[in-house]
């Protein structure tokens, strides 16, 4: 028999990651697991038992190629006719550089309530300062991960 953790056995840590110069698609994969608790061996799909992610420098993601600039967000408003549709460019230039991540996180999380609550665990911050150092959170160095997070 598999034994399941219960909520209150659930334990959550707290993750600093530097947005400087990665890769979109990348860190949106990985925050998505990280959230989803994924990455420990007591993952149950109907569980939160995911960490918090802080995410700092948002303002310096990078796209690969010309996803800046051509990529499109589309959105329905439920009317006839009410497709929408955004670029990154134009969310930078609204200043909701956090939207582009949170969009990228959003859609990697399966839908319905238990996502919604796992994707408020989600931190996002333009520049290096972050109120959330009472929590100790521990620094993950995304660059060294791997060589292709990063773009030039």
């Amino acid at each position: 028999m598999t034994p399941f953790i219960k909520k209150k056995e659930v334990k959550k840590d707290w993750y600093l990651i530097d947005a400087q110069n990665i890769a979109v698609g990348r860190l949106a994969a990985f925050i998505s697991k990280v959230l989803r608790g994924k990455n420990k061996p007591t993952f149950n799909p109907h569980i939160d038992n995911g960490d918090f992610v802080v995410v700092t420098n948002i303002e310096k993601i990078k796209f690969s190629g010309k996803k800046f600039k051509e990529k499109k967000y589309y959105k329905h408003t439920g009317h006839p006719g009410g497709i929408k549709e955004i670029t990154p460019l134009r969310l930078k230039e609204k200043n909701q550089t956090q939207e582009i991540l949170k969009l990228a996180v959003k859609r990697m999380l399966p839908g319905g309530p238990l996502a919604k609550k796992q994707l408020t665990k989600l931190k996002i911050y333009n520049g290096e300062k972050h109120p959330h150092e009472i929590q100790k959170p521990k620094v993950i160095n995304f660059e060294k991960l791997n060589r292709q997070n990063t773009v030039k």
